[in-house]
């Protein structure tokens, strides 16, 4: 960890304005030729542009009460007499997975060497709002802040390109934000790299129907107003939703790109399921609307922008002359879908990546189609949720989530060879000096984020304990490790009451999570869930390993001979005990994840559990549903039942079963978005993180290069 201070730069925001929610200014500055670096922390997100060009956004994002500094080298940008630098931000204000729920503020300064050219509360520094944005929308889902609208002006493109211009707009009075603590940026940055459509899948004409409000997801309706912050429909300006699912969409022959539309729509593909900011240029002679709708697949040929609670479509007023479109957040889209209610000019539309800059190492392959298509996708899902912290996945949540990262992280130091967003990713978890929501001790189940429900994952915070432990193997941060000891020593401390007369766990609080499948039943996972006391015996392990607590271990012992007496049931481990008046009973629930727990954690050998063992390896994996074998062991899904398995056979150097189950789960996902999927069928996310831990078994195998591509 390593603290920033600014030279003279303070955190501001417009006077009163630093709670409001949805609110974006801009910061405009008008900045001599010459190198220059601009130095900038920002709540809650930026983005920056030099002279109409679009430079870069952030920021990174860090524990509560802290916030990460980026360093922007503006050498070769400056190229004017005077040159028009304007910085974006957006408070959102309201509690998510993505950005913490903390007022909005800037602090930035142009700096020539160690001078000062322009900062915030001092000279050189505007602060502008636009009233460009529509403040007042749904939120995009329930894990992310606003779903985006605008009502843009073509002339305000000069304020972004014209050093002396008239005064339209009247700068805001601002309020020093004080308290604000800076770290300075530990990964790279994002290259902003150019992705272009790669082809016209669909042209059409719209038809517009009439708009009734009607509710669409659950979230809004039960928590809205309640744990979760929002507008609520009786204050929306703009009902996203119902306006999108009033418009028909009627498919036509022909067409190409930079075709005139009117009252018609354009859908596209891209090369792969990317992450950024869709860009879009338009020409219109007359006042018209433009409605911008994306998802990762299609469902049946169409565009469905309501798959995954998420709200995939956005809304742009636009008055008559060219206008430059851009998000002012990421977004995770194969296809993306262009509407024009009135008409115009379809000019171009591309998608600025926002990812992990480009790795030096890769697999070494051999010459095998299948699985270097995987392999790509493998790469590509770890690009996208590794930017800042390792995330779940880029598209509806882009939350921090642990035991992801525990896969996640295995894959950055085989491409990369550092830990470098490892080493954020759990700071962030250490820095906060408390969790509120949360019950003492207990880690949030993912971070950055807000937890107004009071939900945690008991589970997950084991996982926490698992990754310390891996992370201290390939980084030798023994200081970072240390650091996290209270933290560590506070989850033994929360988990020791919940003990039962075994000493196993029941009864926990809040979200019991094995995985997506019948193991994670509401029936299943309660009273004592063995897959869960599995993980708490090798979590202890783990503990004892990294801070040398010897009374740790022993109870380890005694916790994985009592799972291995009261769960095996002679053929397989079986799932749960339930709490009667007559003591614990064990229903005989049994799932395939249950297996691979055991045998993960150590609570099962191969040597002690030979026949298991040998039954797994038979009759288990990607065929077995077809196959009909063992049904009433309740199937595993993606995660992390799969990867469990796979990783089991890969210890044990069963490398020809890796690749079988390897093409076997994950050729498809690649072939159909070129990413690797939350879900062992696309009704999610179609890019998770974890995924990419594929990677991690070819590079055991076949070994890394280094690498150009």
């Amino acid at each position: 960890m390593e603290c920033y201070k600014f030279r003279r730069a303070q955190a501001v925001w417009a006077r009163g304005r630093e709670e409001e929610m949805n609110c974006e200014l801009a910061f405009r500055a008008v900045l001599p030729a010459g190198d220059m670096e601009l130095h900038l922390a920002a709540s809650s997100a930026y983005r920056l542009w030099i002279n109409g060009e679009f430079v870069c956004a952030g920021p990174a994002r860090a524990a509560h009460g802290y916030y990460n500094v980026d360093e922007i080298d503006l050498s070769g940008k400056l190229t004017r007499q005077e040159n028009v630098a304007v910085i974006e931000v957006v408070g959102y204000n309201v509690n998510s997975y993505d950005i913490l729920d903390q007022p909005a503020f800037l602090t930035a300064e142009f700096l020539r060497g160690d001078q000062v050219a322009a900062c915030t509360a001092g000279e050189g520094l505007t602060i502008y709002d636009l009233k460009q944005r529509v403040r007042k929308v749904q939120r995009y889902s329930l894990q992310r802040t606003f779903a985006e609208c605008y009502r843009l002006r073509a002339e305000t493109q000069s304020f972004y390109t014209q050093a002396r211009r008239e005064a339209r707009e009247e700068g805001l009075a601002f309020m020093i934000q004080p308290g604000k603590r800076y770290l300075r940026r530990g990964m790279r940055m994002p290259e902003f790299e150019r992705l272009p459509v790669k082809e016209l899948v669909e042209r059409g004409s719209v038809n517009y129907g009439p708009v009734s409000p009607k509710p669409v997801f659950s979230w809004e309706r039960d928590r809205l107003g309640k744990t979760l912050k929002g507008y609520l429909p009786k204050e929306l300006e703009e009902r996203l939703s119902d306006e999108g699912r009033s418009m028909e969409f009627l498919p036509q022959k022909g067409a190409a790109l930079g075709e005139e539309l009117e009252n018609g729509y354009n859908l596209y593909a891209f090369p792969f399921n990317a992450t950024g900011f869709p860009c879009l240029e338009i020409q219109c002679n007359a006042p018209c609307t433009v409605y911008l709708m994306f998802d990762e697949t299609l469902e049946e040929g169409k565009l469905n922008f309501l798959r995954m609670g998420a709200y995939n479509f956005f809304k742009y007023t636009l008055d008559a002359g060219t206008h430059r479109i851009m998000t002012f957040a990421p977004y995770t889209m194969k296809y993306i879908q262009v509407a024009v209610k009135g008409k115009a000019l379809l000019k171009e539309v591309h998608l600025v990546e926002y990812k992990h800059p480009p790795v030096p190492r890769r697999v070494k392959l051999p010459k095998d189609t299948v699985l270097e298509e995987i392999y790509r996708a493998a790469r590509e899902s770890y690009l996208s949720n590794a930017v800042d912290i390792f995330m779940d996945c880029p598209s509806r949540e882009r939350a921090g989530w642990l035991c992801d990262s525990f896969f996640t992280s295995r894959v950055e130091h085989v491409l990369t060879g550092e830990c470098l967003v490892e080493r954020a990713f759990l700071n962030n978890f250490i820095l906060a000096e408390k969790f509120d929501y949360l019950p003492e001790g207990m880690l949030p189940m993912c971070y950055p984020a807000d937890h107004n429900d009071c939900a945690f994952i008991p589970n997950w915070a084991m996982w926490f304990v698992l990754e310390l432990e891996e992370y201290l193997e390939r980084s030798g941060d023994r200081e970072l490790v240390d650091r996290a000891k209270p933290r560590v020593m506070g989850l033994v401390d929360y988990f020791a009451p919940f003990e039962n007369e075994f000493g196993l766990l029941e009864k926990l609080d809040s979200w019991v999570f094995v995985e997506w499948s019948r193991a994670n039943d509401p029936d299943v996972v309660q009273d004592v869930n063995f897959p869960t006391n599995m993980l708490y015996k090798r979590m202890l392990e783990a503990a004892a390993s990294l801070y040398g607590e010897e009374r740790l271990r022993k109870k380890a012992a005694r916790i994985r001979q009592v799972i291995r007496e009261r769960s095996f049931n002679g053929t397989f481990y079986t799932d749960n005990e339930r709490r009667t008046e007559s003591g614990l009973e064990n229903p005989g629930n049994c799932t395939e994840v249950c297996q691979y727990y055991a045998f993960f954690t150590g609570t099962a050998t191969k040597e002690e559990d030979a026949a298991l063992w040998g039954t797994l390896l038979r009759d288990f994996g990607f065929g077995r549903k077809e196959l009909g074998l063992h049904p009433r062991v309740a199937f595993a899904n993606a995660f992390i039942g799969n990867y469990l398995r796979i990783e089991l056979l890969y210890r044990e150097g069963l490398y020809e079963e890796v690749l079988d189950n390897i093409r076997g789960y994950f050729a498809k996902m690649a072939a159909l978005t070129g990413t690797l999927w939350e879900h062992d069928m696309p009704s999610a996310s179609c890019n998770h993180g974890f995924a990419s831990h594929v990677i991690y078994w070819l590079a055991g195998i076949y070994g890394t290069r280094e690498s150009s591509d």
